[in-house]
Order: structure tokens, then C-alpha cells, then sequence
């Protein structure tokens, strides 16, 4: 009977301390799965937050490539833009380019124009100085100025004091004159009469009426005498309007007192340059 109880106590020993050690070994799982967990759940978040810098770099790349392809996009416009600044800069320097030949080949026409009137004037002059060589430097003078040829006759030479009418050694005069302008026909003629300030007695209203008159008695006289073309010749007068010397002295008065002959080689292909 004691050996009976014996082995009954041993047996309920053995049986409470198999329970003991499976339920501390249950809560050392547990509590390792636990940990285990907390770990997990660390590695989670973390992780979480990792995912959430990159989508936040993928948007931030997302938005630089937006902006580089915009900026891709203004340069190539930019480009476009120099690159039609650019044709239209050339095409304006081509254009004044040609602009300039052109202004330059007109200048140089311009210039052989002027040129040859300056040699028709020049011709001009000598020839009319060798036609008058037989009278006076008190009696003409033949000068050029302006590409115009200037022979000014004295009154002494071709008129009476207070007289239109043409003295005979002027009427000479003129018919030499005469000559050599009817072998020049491109050339025109304006005949302009000055006298002094004393003024007129007589058949004259005054000196602008003497002045006009002589110019018109040479006109006549080269016209009718000796043939020249009458389109050519324009009388005018000028009383004592435009004095070459003063009128306070005799000398000054006697030069005032004259009649100019104003010849000018025709300007046509000129004038036509400048107006095209």
C-alpha cells in the first residue's frame, strides 16, 4: 500500500511538471513571435517611408523632365526663331547690298553725265573765246560757271545810251555768235539784259522795260539775221536787279550796263537719271 502511494505521488509530480515546461515554452514562442512581429511591423514602416521618398523622387523627377522638355521645347523655338532672324538679317544685307550697287552704279552715271557736260561746256567756252576773239575784255568777256557758259557784252558794244537798237559792231558780234551756236544745237539759250540804277528818259517806261527790250532786239537779230532756232532762245529782263559792280561810280554803272548771253549744254539724259 505505501509503495502504491509512492508511485501515485510520483506519477502526479511527473504529470504537473510536463505541463510547466510546455506552457513556458508556449510563452518563449510567443513571446519570440511577438518580437518577431514588431520587428515585421518596424520593417513595414520603414519601408512604407522608403516607398514614399521614391514616389516623392519619381514625382520630383517627373516635374524636371516636364521642365527640361519645356525648356527643350522654348530653345527649339528660340533656335527657330534666330534661325528666321537670321534669313531675314541676311536677306536685308543682301538687300542693301544690292541697293548700294545699284545707288552706285547711279552715282557713277550721275558722275560720266556731269563729266561730259563739264567737257561740253568746257568746248563750248573755247570755242566761243576763239569766235570773239577780235573784241575787247571791255567789250565781252566769255567765263563759265556752273557747267554754263557766260558771254556778257558790254553796252558800249552793242547799244546807243537809252537805245534797244543793236549797234553794227554788235550785230557782228552776234553773228559770230551766231555761228558757232548754230553748230551746237544741244545747247540753250538765255539772253538776260541789266542796266544801272540811273533812271530812264524817253521811249522807255523805265529800266525794266529798256532791259526787257534789249533782250529782245538780240533775240531778232539772232532768230531773223542768222537763223537760230527761236525754241532755244529765252529773253528776259532784269532792270538793275543784279549788278555785278556797284552803281555808286561810273565804272561800276558801266558794268551793270550789259547784256548776258547764258548758254547751257541741254540736260535731258540728267534730268531723266534723277527722275528714274
Amino acid at each position: 500500500m505505501k509503495k502504491f502511494i509512492i508511485i501515485l505521488g510520483a506519477m502526479v509530480f511527473f504529470a504537473s511538471c510536463v505541463p510547466s515546461r510546455e506552457l513556458k515554452q508556449s510563452q518563449a514562442e510567443t513571446a519570440a513571435l511577438q518580437a518577431e512581429t514588431a520587428a515585421l511591423r518596424d520593417d513595414s514602416a520603414r519601408l512604407a517611408n522608403h516607398v514614399t521618398d521614391l514616389e516623392s523622387n519619381i514625382a520630383q523627377l517627373k516635374n524636371n523632365i516636364a521642365d527640361l522638355k519645356t525648356q527643350i521645347t522654348n530653345l527649339s523655338n528660340q533656335n527657330s526663331q534666330l534661325g528666321q532672324q537670321t534669313t531675314s538679317q541676311q536677306d536685308q544685307l543682301n538687300q542693301s547690298k544690292l541697293t548700294l550697287q545699284q545707288q552706285q552704279q547711279r552715282l557713277q552715271q550721275l558722275q560720266n553725265l556731269l563729266a561730259a557736260q563739264r567737257a561740253k561746256s568746257d568746248d563750248l567756252k573755247n570755242k566761243m573765246a576763239q569766235a570773239l576773239t577780235g573784241f575787247t575784255s571791255a567789250e565781252l568777256t566769255v567765263t563759265e560757271k556752273n557747267g554754263k557758259v557766260y558771254v556778257s557784252l558790254s553796252e558800249n558794244l552793242l547799244f546807243p545810251s537809252g537805245s534797244a537798237v543793236v549797234n553794227p559792231k554788235g550785230v557782228d558780234a552776234l553773228s559770230k555768235l551766231a555761228a558757232v551756236l548754230n553748230l551746237n544745237p544741244d545747247i540753250s539759250i538765255d539772253i538776260e539784259g541789266h542796266t544801272d540804277t540811273v533812271p530812264i528818259r524817253g521811249r522807255y517806261q523805265d529800266n525794266w522795260d529798256l532791259s526787257t527790250a534789249r533782250a529782245n532786239s538780240i533775240v531778232r537779230i539772232l532768230v531773223n539775221n542768222y537763223k537760230v532756232d527761236p525754241v532755244r532762245v529765252v529773253p528776259s529782263g532784269h532792270s538793275f536787279y543784279e549788278p555785278v559792280d556797284v552803281n555808286s561810280t561810273p565804272e561800276g554803272r558801266a558794268r551793270n550796263r550789259r547784256t548776258e548771253i547764258i548758254l547751257s549744254p541741254k540736260l535731258d539724259e540728267l534730268y531723266k537719271l534723277i527722275e528714274s
